[in-house]
């Protein structure tokens, strides 16, 4: 395919593992569905999530100590949960600290639903044979598969960031004016992305069954 966008945030929130996106809130049978809600109980004008989460939190979502026992709020999508489990640093429902994928990921299934419709976005459709195709990523996964452990995946200079796209089959990158974790994890994940693109088993992971598929979504590049 032409273009395949990867997006570093959870497409949908658990659902498999208690019948619910948000038990005793929600009746959204589809990830569609969740997007749909979210965007019409979201006051956020930039489609920002942030004002969703807070009227939740203690019910759905951990924001603090004053919400209660944040064990209780750990909950994890199929996919997040495949392998060695350690794919996702967090749950979509802990909203709190610096690795919290919380709001970008609510915020994210605002976009996806003004979008919907607009572009094909994996796996709740097909992929297709032309044209541009949005999949979810987890940047940790392309830092592995360039060679980096766990734990030292960030790239903060132009030497390293050369040396991983190399074992990717990627040519040096040309020269950033500034070098963060943002800038090197977009420019390594798109080279994983287009080094991945076609492999089928990553199309096609063994726990995405048709319900996993519509309710939940999945990381690409998690078998």
């Amino acid at each position: 395919m032409p273009l395949l966008v990867g997006i570093d945030c959870s497409f949908s929130a658990p659902f498999i593992a208690r019948g619910a996106h948000l038990p005793g809130e929600t009746q959204t049978a589809t990830a569609r569905e969740l997007w749909a809600y979210v965007d019409h109980h979201s006051a956020d004008e930039d489609l920002g999530a942030a004002s969703f989460l807070e009227a939740r939190r203690g019910r759905h979502f951990y924001l603090g100590a004053a919400d209660g026992t944040k064990s209780d709020f750990l909950h994890w999508r199929t996919c997040e949960m495949a392998g060695d489990r350690s794919t996702k640093p967090t749950t979509v429902y802990d909203a709190i600290g610096a690795a919290q994928v919380a709001k970008a990921s609510f915020a994210g299934m605002r976009m996806l639903h003004h979008l919907n419709g607009r572009l094909p976005i994996w796996p709740f459709d097909p992929r297709p044979t032309s044209g541009a195709l949005l999949v979810e990523i987890y940047t940790a996964i392309a830092a592995r598969a360039a060679g980096m452990p766990r734990g030292r995946s960030k790239l903060r200079d132009a030497s390293a960031l050369d040396h991983a796209l190399e074992r990717l089959g990627t040519r040096p990158h040309a020269p950033l004016v500034q070098y963060d974790d943002h800038s090197t994890d977009a420019i390594l994940a798109a080279a994983w992305l287009r080094a991945s693109a076609d492999r089928s088993d990553l199309w096609q992971p063994s726990g995405l069954n048709a319900q996993v598929q519509q309710t939940e979504g999945w990381t690409f590049g998690v078998t």
